[in-house]
């Protein structure tokens, strides 16, 4: 492949994922390499698009590049990460404009830093000049979100945390297609605005301080094995339940951290035995929260409707949003 010049331009969606094996914690902090794998679905409701453009040099003009989320421009230092880490791999020093816009609220525990890594994993290489595989995409993105590593791909994703120092083995590849087993996915957001501790900061502070790290990581490999086969089989109690029980236990971690970390409000917790309530009753369905407020509910569709009523009836839910599993991420026409 000849050198990049730079001066090209691309645009890339990719969405948003929930993990139904959580992650939580990183053996890496510089390479963003998490201390635990994980297994996640993406979801077709919530996206991320970015548009990257590179300048011809940066000798040619300016010297930093420029990030605007949702029409804000914006510092971040982990998107400048991901975009030396294409420059370095193309061969040029063009600086970069990066535009990014998400369909929905923005760091507010609805994993916008997943889809919007990946998104600008591959807008950037892609205008870049790089034809990258999955693989080293799903790696590029990992750099910036450890979560972005899956949102590269479409339907289950498992991530992988690898034993290299380079983190040249940890990254994230398909489980299961979306269309070979669909799920649906309501979510109930309880808060619109940005959570007040990042998940990085949330993932330090639990490292540091939780008595119940060690517990996290050591019995990650058992929750992976068994959510493994619970999608093989197409086991949708026995994955409801990992997944809740995957939630629980990352929640207890946060708790027990110093400060605690409490991401919860009443609407999330309203939310939650709503959920519990119509398993009661005879509807398949269970709940899955991420670093923020917002309860996600895993369904069969047939059963998405009454899910959605019954937790837009919830004190404290402010909207709700249905999805069925999504693709993974992709160029558009620029």
């Amino acid at each position: 492949m000849d050198t990049p010049i730079g001066g090209t331009t691309a645009v890339a969606r990719a969405h948003s994922n929930i993990a139904l094996v959580k992650y939580w914690g990183k053996r890496d902090e510089v390479r963003n390499i998490p201390a635990v794998g994980s297994i996640s679905i993406t979801l077709e409701a919530l996206s991320t698009t970015t548009h990257v453009s590179f300048t011809p040099d940066a000798s040619e003009g300016r010297d930093q590049d420029e990030f605007w989320l949702n029409g804000q421009l914006t510092l971040a230092p982990r998107v400048n990460r991901v975009l030396d880490l294409v420059r370095e791999r193309a061969g040029f020093t063009g600086r970069a404009t990066v535009t990014s816009t998400n369909d929905f609220p923005t760091g507010a525990g609805l994993a916008s830093s997943a889809s919007g890594f990946a998104a600008l994993a591959l807008a950037a290489s892609s205008a870049a000049g790089l034809d990258l595989r999955p693989r080293e995409l799903s790696i590029l993105a990992r750099n910036g979100s450890g979560s972005a590593a899956r949102s590269i791909f479409g339907g289950y994703v498992e991530m992988h945390t690898g034993h290299l120092d380079d983190g040249s083995d940890a990254f994230a590849e398909p489980v299961l297609d979306g269309a070979a087993w669909p799920l649906s996915v309501v979510v109930a957001i309880t808060d619109h605005e940005a959570k007040t501790v990042s998940s990085t900061h949330g993932m330090a502070g639990s490292r540091a301080s939780s008595p119940f790290y060690p517990a996290w990581v050591d019995t990650g490999e058992q929750d992976l094995a068994e959510m493994r086969s619970a999608i093989t089989d197409r086991d949708f109690p026995k994955l409801g339940e990992l997944a809740e029980h995957s939630c629980l236990k990352l929640h207890a971690l946060m708790l027990t951290s110093r400060p605690p970390l409490i991401y919860w409000n009443a609407g999330t917790v309203a939310a939650m035995h709503t959920v519990r309530a119509l398993r009661d009753s005879g509807v398949a369905v269970y709940f899955t929260i991420d670093a923020g407020p917002q309860v996600k509910a895993l369904c069969a569709p047939q059963d998405v409707a009454v899910v959605a009523e019954a937790l837009a009836a919830t004190p404290g839910v402010r909207e709700t949003r249905t999805s069925a599993l999504g693709r993974g991420a992709y160029l558009m026409a620029s």
